[in-house]
């Protein structure tokens, strides 16, 4: 449904759609977490539940992403929830036979954690709340089942030349698109990493930095508590002082914009 099923198209996630659903009761998935909150009179940003609603009848949208045009396929509706999608397919789209879009910066595995998103609410691993001890918490890896928040924590950013925070990218990829939601979900997952390199984290940071407004306060907060965080890491391997000298990262703290870290939730 996600994507034609051809030699050179994929879908969204493969393999991942098979996953065990085997999970404690004590877990609500994010997703269901948002779902509850909508139907309160407040109510939430309308793609909390991406699809509620949507009969799957529009018609396909074939994508070409990265370099290496890897294909993807998504209805036409589901797209439209994204306001940068939505632009695009009124505008290309009105008279035109061949319904494709081309994203040739895009990076692929991103691409299909977003699309994965848009269809289904969130993306792997699952972001899941624990009831009993009132947490959220990372999906385990079906492979490890004691791992938590070490799984495809980092993806190589061709526009970077290295490897950089899956959360960091998915976040920023949301502020282009447009998902409000999408963007407190990476923000929630990327603050249950551990085990980070620092050269990754600060890497992570200068993109953060150079793909969002400068009054994003929460990402900018997120990252100094993050470095806070793992000052012991940064001291032993002595990369704090050889990173941070001379860069813009060390203004952090600095920011007049910078919430302080009790101020993330």
């Amino acid at each position: 449904m996600f994507a034609r099923r051809t030699h050179h198209q994929e879908s969204f996630s493969k393999y991942r759609t098979t996953k065990s659903t085997s999970t404690s009761r004590q877990k609500r998935s994010f997703r269901d977490h948002a779902a509850r909150k909508a139907e309160k009179p407040r109510g939430t940003a309308a793609e909390a539940s991406p699809i509620k609603g949507s009969t799957m009848t529009s018609p396909i949208v074939t994508l070409c992403i990265g370099p290496s045009a890897r294909l993807f396929a998504a209805h036409e509706d589901v797209l439209s929830l994204s306001p940068f999608f939505a632009a695009i397919i009124r505008s290309q789209f009105l008279e035109s036979v061949s319904k494709r879009i081309t994203l040739p910066d895009e990076t692929p595995e991103i691409f299909s954690s977003v699309l994965e998103y848009l269809y289904k609410g969130d993306y792997y691993p699952r972001l899941l709340h624990n009831k009993r001890g009132d947490r959220w918490e990372l999906e385990p890896d079906d492979d490890d089942a004691g791992a938590r928040g070490s799984v495809e924590s980092t993806v190589y950013c061709g526009a970077a030349g290295q490897l950089l925070l899956k959360d960091t990218l998915i976040y920023c990829t949301a502020e282009k698109y447009g998902l409000e939601e999408l963007k407190r979900l990476a923000l929630r997952k990327q603050g249950l990493q551990s085990g980070i390199q620092c050269a990754t984290i600060l890497a992570s940071a200068r993109y953060a930095y150079a793909n969002t407004p400068d009054s994003d306060s929460k990402l900018r907060a997120h990252y100094l508590a993050l470095i806070i965080r793992s000052r012991g890491t940064f001291k032993r391997s002595g990369t704090m002082q050889m990173e941070m000298e001379g860069d813009d990262i060390s203004s952090i703290a600095k920011s007049p914009t910078t919430k302080s870290p009790r101020n993330l939730r």
